[in-house]
């Protein structure tokens, strides 16, 4: 069963517009906490994620789903100039919660950037999730699902290959 998730909807700051950074902020917080919150919820489903190196695998998975589906509502509501501002900010903002959630496994002598690989890896998937349609209520569409379920089982070991998409489109993917 999944476990659900307390997030936070109120500023404290009333006046004003928020900066790119402040939204960024709590863009970035909220869809880490539902990714690693997911992943949280294959393990307690006996999914084997039995590795650091998978489970961030299967975080970044989520994120990418996340981040574009929050783009998605940044459309409709925010300027292009300001929609991109803010989508940069989170990309960042989750590439620096990233790399350091990777260093506290790996160690500080890692030579590899993976803030960076991070960042790449949000624009590869960008790319993959622009091609499929969400409906006007801002669901995430069957294919699009889908397509998150299918890069979820490619990082699953052979056992759980069978049950993981159900798992995903059924129960973990929260924003339908």
């Amino acid at each position: 069963m999944a476990m659900p998730i307390r997030v936070k909807t109120v500023w404290f700051k009333k006046d004003g517009e928020r900066s790119a950074e402040e939204i960024a902020t709590a863009v970035a917080t909220t869809t880490w906490r539902v990714a690693d919150k997911a992943v949280d919820n294959l393990g307690r489903e006996n999914y084997d994620i039995i590795t650091p190196a998978r489970g961030f695998k299967l975080i970044a998975e989520f994120l990418a789903f996340l981040v574009h589906y929050c783009d998605r509502m940044a459309y409709a509501t925010l300027t292009p100039e300001r929609r991109i501002a803010v989508l940069q900010a989170v990309a960042n903002r989750l590439g620096e919660v990233m790399e350091q959630n990777v260093r506290e496994v790996v160690g500080k002598n890692d030579p590899r950037n993976y803030k960076q690989e991070f960042i790449d890896f949000l624009n590869r998937r960008f790319a993959d999730y622009a091609e499929f349609e969400f409906s006007d209520e801002e669901k995430a569409s069957f294919p699009a699902l889908r397509f998150l379920g299918l890069q979820i089982r490619d990082e699953m070991g052979d056992n759980d290959k069978t049950w993981i998409m159900d798992q995903i489109m059924d129960i973990s993917a929260c924003p339908r």
